[in-house]
């Protein structure tokens, strides 16, 4: 079993504050803070004249994506943000009136509000119990989390996404709320498209997300984007290519331009050790520690919302939830309130005495 107390000793922040808000930041590790230091050094040692090798870093980072995800490296490109993501796949489909787009209520604002702009489309945001009936033979696009940011609900990603492909029907997931927590492996699920955003539990720095892009939908999914790395032969910096670019059938195709390095090595060094972890263990670490918080707050009367992940959405009668993530944080713990329910979400750096200092504080 990994050493947790040794792991946790990697986050700074933990020392000063009980932390159990992943589902809002994740906490990065001085492994990824010496990685980010590791590169700017090396920019200054060699003035940047290595800049086509980041490229290669980059691609081994791909690699280590797979290797967590379940894809292809092929299949992955660097985007900053789950909205990008949802923008490329959004505004490369050729809508007609009439289609329609199916998420649940009360996604995450994402997958509600570009949807609710396209002219001519029906946009409908249903109930989990009403969401197959919604799904009908106009449907072109269905968008969800795979756990909802707000009450924990964790959908059956795998099963949705094979019966979308059996009809035809284009399946986008943001994936920001359970990767790096949660095992995933999309290759084998094969939605339309995943994205990531890592700032949460991929416990990365703003500027560092990745999509996964499926080969078919590559297949005529155009670059919203286009820069001097369109071009299948952009390595070719001396003599770069002039004209229309020839478009690479790998993802990298989607970013453009340059990437943010230094998050993205302190992206790498966070899947490492995950990886190093493995990722079976950090899911049931972070589902037994969900778990023992909803036992704990059921019994001080605590409606809890839904089981089954690694976000804890729990209401109190006659309790203002904002209020109580107000006066929680005066005592150095910090959750968070949403939609008038108290969400706490602990990662694989937390532990069983941070459950007993929220506990603590809570009463």
């Amino acid at each position: 079993m990994p050493d947790w107390r040794t792991l946790r000793e990697g986050f700074p922040a933990l020392r000063e504050w009980t932390y159990l808000n992943t589902a809002t930041y994740g906490q990065t590790p001085l492994r990824a803070q010496a990685a980010m230091r590791e590169h700017m050094e090396r920019r200054d040692r060699l003035a940047c004249s290595d800049f086509l090798n980041w490229f290669d870093d980059a691609d081994a980072i791909r690699r280590n994506l797979g290797r967590l995800t379940g894809c292809h490296e092929d299949d992955i490109a660097f985007l900053p943000t789950a909205s990008a993501a949802l923008g490329l796949l959004i505004g490369g489909i050729d809508w007609k009136p009439g289609d329609r787009v199916v998420t649940l209520r009360g996604e995450f604002p994402n997958n509600l509000y570009y949807p609710a702009m396209l002219p001519g489309v029906e946009f409908v945001a249903c109930d989990w119990a009403d969401f197959r009936q919604a799904v009908n033979d106009r449907t072109r696009l269905v968008a969800l989390s795979t756990v909802n940011y707000s009450t924990g609900f964790r959908a059956p990603v795998e099963e949705i996404a094979e019966d979308l492909r059996r009809r035809g029907i284009l399946f986008y997931v943001d994936g920001t709320q359970s990767v790096g927590a949660l095992r995933i492996d999309v290759g084998a699920m094969r939605p339309s498209m995943m994205a990531v955003d890592a700032y949460k539990w991929m416990l990365t720095p703003n500027g560092a997300g990745f999509v996964y892009v499926d080969p078919e939908v590559r297949d005529w999914l155009r670059p919203n984007c286009i820069g001097w790395r369109s071009h299948v032969d952009w390595r070719s910096v001396d003599n770069l290519h002039q004209g229309a670019p020839v478009l690479s059938a790998r993802a990298e195709k989607y970013e453009g331009g340059m990437l943010p390095f230094p998050a993205m090595c302190a992206m790498n060094a966070v899947i490492e050790t995950m990886l190093e972890i493995g990722p079976e263990r950090i899911e049931r670490r972070v589902l037994e520690l969900a778990d023992e918080l909803r036992a704990r707050l059921r019994r001080r009367g605590a409606l809890i919302l839904h089981e089954g992940s690694q976000i804890v959405a729990a209401r109190f009668d006659g309790v203002d939830a904002s209020d109580l993530a107000l006066r929680l944080k005066e005592r150095r713990v910090l959750v968070s309130a949403r939609y008038g329910a108290l969400r706490v979400s602990p990662h694989f750096y937390n532990d069983e005495t941070d459950l007993d200092v929220f506990e603590r504080a809570l009463d």
